[in-house]
């Protein structure tokens, strides 16, 4: 005289839990990514915007928009000084 559970139907409840998980973690991890783009975006306006701060002393300014920002805000300081050659090789 068992429970009265049947096999299948556990197997079916352990599979649906699986499933749910992986597709929480699919669903988790680019939005993790597109956070950190956001928070370096952040991180690399606020470079540029005080290299154009103390720049503007120097005749130095390059233009802030999402682009650099992000460019800046992957690569530090390395992604100042690429942006400030691209606008001026261009």
């Amino acid at each position: 005289m068992g429970l009265g559970l049947q096999w299948d139907v556990i197997a079916a409840y352990a599979l649906g839990l699986i499933l749910l998980y992986v597709i929480g973690w699919l669903l988790l991890v680019p939005l993790k990514m597109l956070l950190k783009f956001i928070y370096n975006g952040m991180i690399g306006g606020v470079m540029l915007w005080v290299l154009n701060l103390v720049g503007g002393f120097f005749g130095i300014a390059v233009t802030i928009n999402p682009i650099t920002a992000l460019v800046t805000g992957i690569f530090g300081i390395p992604g100042v000084i690429l942006i400030l050659l691209l606008q001026y090789l261009l």
